[in-house]
This record gives structure tokens, sequence and C-alpha cells, in this order.
């Protein structure tokens, strides 16, 4: 049986754990060669032992404009080319509007707006024909989540980009589109710096209101992501899929 990314060149932002961690190893399963990006020595040197003989492991801040041309322009020179980009990489931060400082929130787009729309920038003349990226946005860009201000307009705003580099990249033969995933058992609500017993009663509250009643596990967001970034998806651009437990829908 033939694979989904057979012979594709696939580049992973935030790929040392959780989603893009999963989606590294999927990908590396379909036949692609795979390069994920972390941005801590520690998180790094982690993935290279969990992801040897699977992904290429880089250092690089995906909101750091030299570093992400330097990523691209090693997938270029080692590589040859680039035909799937998940931009997986984010950060969540929670508090009330009122009490959220101004440098987390700066933050928060930094990281979640500004790196994707970095990573298109310098990722677009390295891609194929045919190239395909998706883009990780999240369920609470619809919805009006009490202590999500920054997190859910971050993702809203993700989601536009996704639909407006969708049109534009039409021109070089690459799709673009969004997975948003639900609450998911990720590792994203426990950093931050909160105390465990805070993501404990973060992740009940969540729960509560799935109606599978459960989190999601990263795998089920990969194989969403490898869907979109495969022929399987071949008729869509410009699309979000919501994995989400039926939360936003039921």
């Amino acid at each position: 049986m033939a694979k989904k990314l057979e012979g594709r060149v696939a580049v992973i932002t935030g790929g040392t754990s959780g989603i893009g961690l999963a989606a590294a190893k999927l990908f590396h399963e379909e036949g692609a060669r795979v390069v994920v990006t972390g941005s801590t020595a520690e998180s790094v040197e982690r993935a290279r032992v969990e992801l040897r003989g699977i992904a290429d492991v880089v250092k690089s801040d995906v909101a750091d404009g030299s570093q992400v041309r330097s990523l691209f322009e090693y997938v270029k020179r080692e590589l040859g080319g680039l035909d799937v980009l998940f931009l997986n990489a984010g950060i969540s931060r929670s508090a009330p509007l009122l009490s959220m400082d101004e440098a987390t929130f700066d933050e928060v787009f930094r990281i979640n707006v500004k790196g994707p729309w970095l990573a298109l920038r310098a990722a677009l003349p390295v891609f194929r024909r045919g190239g395909t990226v998706v883009l990780n946005t999240s369920m609470t860009n619809s919805m009006g989540m009490p202590g999500t201000s920054a997190y859910a307009a971050s993702k809203a705003a993700l989601r536009s980009l996704a639909r407006t580099a969708a049109a534009e990249f039409l021109e070089y033969g690459v799709r673009v589109n969004a997975v948003s995933p639900g609450p998911t058992d990720s590792g994203i609500i426990s950093k931050g710096g909160r105390a465990p017993e805070d993501v404990a009663a973060i992740e009940r509250a969540l729960i509560a209101r799935i109606p599978l009643k459960r989190m999601g596990r990263p795998e089920e967001i990969a194989r969403a992501a490898l869907f979109l970034a495969s022929e399987d998806s071949s008729f869509m651009t410009g699309e979000e899929i919501v994995v989400d437990g039926g939360m936003t829908r039921l």
C-alpha cells in the first residue's frame, strides 16, 4: 500500500512535544523526510533522542526572522525543497482580560501569529508545486471562553491568515488549510508555569464540556493534519477541520 507522504519533505514547527511530536512520527511512517523545530536546547536534545532515525531536529525560534530564514535555507540546501509545512508551534496563556499584562499578550501573538507569518514568507520560495501547508489553530477561535482573550484572538488571526495564504499561494501550486483542535492532552496546558493543581482543575472543567467526555490525544490531531497534508485532501484549500470531540458542535 502506497504511503501518503512518500518521498516528500515535511517541516513541523514545535515538533519536539505534543501534537508536533506525534505528527513527526506519523509523517515519517507515511514516507516523509521530516524536520522538526524546537525553541529550547533542552527540548531539542530530548527530541533528538526520541526522534533518532525519524526526524532531523533543529533549534529555531519561530518568531525570530533570521532563524526562520536559516531554517528554510537549510531545508533547501540539504533536502532540495519543501512539500509539507505543519505550522504547529504555539503557546497558551490564560487570564481574565483585565488582569493579563501587555507582555503576556505580546508574547502570545509573537509566537502564535508572527511565527507562522514569518514561516509562510520564508517557506514559499522553497516549496515545490503540489505542496501543502497546515496551520494549527484552535476551537477557541470561534468561542468566547473566559480567560482566553489573547490565545483565542491569536488563533482567530491564524485562521484568517490561513484563508489569505490559501488565496495567495494558489499561483504557486500550494494548498493551505488548518486543523482546529479542541482540548488535547499535548502538555500545552501545563506550560507557562501553571501549578499542577491548576492544570488538573482546568482539564476537569474542559472535559466536563466535551461531549465525548475526554481530552483529545495528540495522535488524533496528527491524523487530521496528515489528511490535510496529503493528497487525500487534494480538493481542499482555505478550509479548517475541527477536531474537538464535539465541543463546538453539540
